[in-house]
């Protein structure tokens, strides 16, 4: 939608999606920062078994390693949101508007797994005190377990994150476009942010289970004492019962709650800002 009344300018895949990875990998790496330590928890949470002691030091462990992994990835996956969200807006009936953000969220997200799912191992395995820096445990497990073992939980972290990202960004969209309707206005910063926390909070709930088993199996190393997703599943249902696929839920719903509201919030002022820039610029081939 064009500022101040100017004319709506032609879809432009190129600018979207660069100015969608700027936004994106800002956004990413302030909630990373500023959260760690809650996702540090939660992981020690779910990764303890029985009455295992959960260790309170080195909260930060990793964490310049793993904004080495989640900047790029937050780029890539607002990167290819957007444009896609964008195109498919287009395609699809107003009615169907939560199709097209879904699919989009879905799409954004197997193109972030790539970069995800190796930081997302090495991170935890530092959460867990296996290894002391991001570089040992890359040349570690690469050497262990081969370069598969970077990406170690990789069907479990898709099976967590697709639908992650396609119902939050979902409810998140759609949440915006109930309050525009509503309000009769464009959304203000704490609103953004507001709607982001209760997007995230929402979605943290419902995909822990999800995310329990991806831990188990991202952690396990070579000792292999989960085959794959069914067998990690039975395994815990087995030895510790049904309520240990809920484990972390407090920190993790806690953590992703205030992520999205700050995710969120910085992601619309970063895009505005942009747009704000971009509608100052002289329009391509013009003398100034």
């Amino acid at each position: 939608m064009a500022a101040g009344g100017e004319e709506e300018k032609p879809f432009n895949f190129l600018q979207i999606l660069c100015e969608g990875v700027i936004a994106g990998g800002t956004a990413g790496v302030v909630v990373e920062t500023a959260l760690y330590p809650i996702d540090t928890i939660k992981t020690r949470l779910q990764a303890a078994r029985g009455g295992s002691q959960i260790q309170w030091k080195g909260l930060y462990s990793g964490l310049a390693g793993n904004i080495a992994g989640v900047l790029p990835a937050s780029a890539v996956f607002v990167g290819i949101y957007e444009p896609t969200k964008r195109k498919l807006l287009e395609t699809f009936p107003e009615n169907l508007s939560a199709v097209a953000h879904f699919t989009a969220g879905a799409i954004g997200g197997i193109a972030a797994s790539l970069i995800r799912v190796p930081t997302e191992v090495v991170k935890q395995r530092m959460q867990t005190g296996q290894f002391r820096s991001a570089p040992d445990a890359v040349r570690l497990i690469v050497g262990k377990e081969g370069f598969r073992g970077l990406y170690a939980g990789y069907g479990s972290f898709l099976l967590r994150d697709l639908p992650f990202d396609a119902i939050q960004f979902c409810i998140y969209e759609q949440l915006r476009i109930g309050y525009k309707v509503v309000a009769k206005r464009e959304l203000n910063d704490p609103e953004n942010a507001l709607i982001g926390a209760f997007a995230g909070a929402i979605t943290g709930a419902i995909t822990t289970p999800l995310d329990v088993m991806k831990t188990r199996l991202m952690v396990q190393g070579s000792a292999n004492q989960y085959s794959g997703i069914v067998s990690c599943a039975q395994t815990i249902l087995r030895e510790e019962g049904p309520g240990a696929f809920l484990k972390g839920i407090e920190p993790r719903v806690l953590w992703i709650g205030i992520g999205g509201s700050i995710f969120f919030g910085v992601l619309e002022k970063t895009k505005s800002m942009l747009a704000e820039r971009r509608s100052r610029e002289p329009p391509a081939g013009k003398d100034e």
